[in-house]
């Protein structure tokens, strides 16, 4: 596909449904949410060839057999949906409507902005619940700061790994595309850990999830630097700090978007913080700014993140126009 006027058309229209829609609790509490189906079959191949009794090198090979299952079964399943409704008239807005399921614009901001809205509600205890519900370390652990940091980190992030990366293998490859980033991305989020269970059976999978994001985690953060006046930030600024800072992070993805949300609303990010009880010593992402986050900084994070998610949908349509 690549790049043609009728795959960019179904990533605009997929974007502004989302942006409108988002995932609607009452579909999906009578539908089963495509990740969800996907994470069913993801759970099955961890229980089914991840042994304990096994080798690490058995389990690794396991692993890679098992993400070439899951991308022979997404692939497939998106040249099945995708070859009918080609030729079909108005097919293109079923395949923009199935689309839409697998972009999270709506729903990370509606996650987001509870953590800030917990602030105002219900105070810290309320916001550490709500920031357990898109961050793995431990909540009790943040003070305010801690949480207002966490969840702008969450924001830059999955920016990056859901919506700009979905949406970039849209883009190239139609569903197939997107069904196998979401695939592996889920696969990443679900066995990619560096534990005794899964740091040999998720080898494969939490690779392959760093390789599909290189140029999209990039993209994230030049999209975010590009809006940054909008909370009075500096573009150049931003792409010095990302330029200079994203190969600290830990991931040789999350640096990206997260150092460039960094700059762009003038605080410190990522630092020492906890994951099962162990403390990491990771270093600061614009370190020369205030680290004490409020819950107002996430309110201009989610700024920068609309304004980024509309200059993508900005981008794509353009080039739609132009192809």
């Amino acid at each position: 596909m690549l790049l043609d006027s009728h795959a960019l058309l179904i990533v605009v229209v997929a974007l502004v449904l989302d942006a409108l829609i988002g995932d609607p609790d009452w579909l999906w509490k009578r539908l089963a949410h495509p990740v969800v189906l996907i994470g069913t079959l993801i759970g099955w191949l961890d229980r089914t060839l991840n042994r304990d009794d096994w080798a690490e090198r058995t389990r690794k090979i396991a692993g890679i057999i098992a993400v070439i299952f899951l991308i022979a079964v997404a692939g497939l399943v998106g040249l099945l949906l995708e070859a009918p409704l080609r030729q079909l008239p108005g097919g293109w807005i079923i395949a923009a409507v199935l689309a839409a399921t697998l972009i999270a614009q709506r729903s990370l901001y509606d996650h987001v902005a509870r953590v800030r809205d917990a602030f105002a509600a219900g105070g810290l205890k309320d916001a550490r619940e709500k920031v357990s519900l898109i961050v793995g370390r431990d909540p009790q652990t943040l003070d305010e700061a801690g949480v207002c940091r966490a969840a702008i980190e969450s924001s830059a992030e999955n920016f990056s790994d859901g919506v700009v990366a979905p949406v970039f293998w849209l883009a190239l490859f139609g569903l197939p595309g997107l069904l196998t980033y979401k695939t592996i991305n889920t696969a990443d989020s679900m066995i990619g850990h560096l534990t005794p269970l899964h740091r040999s059976f998720g080898w494969a999978a939490a690779r392959l999830d760093d390789v599909l994001n290189l140029v999209p985690a990039r993209l994230s953060g030049l999209l975010i630097a590009l809006v940054a006046p909008i909370v009075r930030g500096s573009v150049r600024q931003a792409i010095t700090v990302m330029r200079r800072d994203a190969g600290k992070h830990r991931s040789p993805n999350a640096g990206w978007p997260e150092s460039a949300m960094a700059a762009a609303i003038g605080v410190a990010l990522a630092g020492p913080r906890s994951y099962g009880g162990k403390i990491t010593d990771d270093p600061y992402l614009n370190a020369e700014a205030r680290s004490v986050a409020t819950p107002a900084d996430i309110g201009r994070a989610l700024r920068v993140m609309i304004a980024a998610c509309g200059l993508q949908a900005a981008i794509y349509a353009a080039l739609a126009l132009v192809l």
